[in-house]
């Protein structure tokens, strides 16, 4: 009876350390996931302000040209 509950035993502990690692695996690739998207937001965030920046720099230029014409 002894040897049954011992090994039992030794099952039980190995099922719970296989439990316990897919669950961290489970975290693990959430947290992966979380991070992708992150940075796919910040790509994306840094695309547009590139592209507004442009824009500014253009919307400047042709101000600029606009008022050395009338100096002139």
């Amino acid at each position: 009876m002894c040897s049954i509950l011992r090994i039992g035993g030794g099952l039980g502990a190995i099922v719970a350390l296989i439990l316990v690692i897919v669950a961290l695996l489970k975290q693990l690739i959430v947290l992966v996931g979380f991070l992708l998207a992150v940075l796919k937001v910040a790509i994306i965030v840094i695309f547009v302000a590139v592209l507004v920046m442009i824009v500014l720099a253009i919307f400047r230029d042709r101000s600029r040209k606009r008022r050395d014409a009338e100096e002139i």
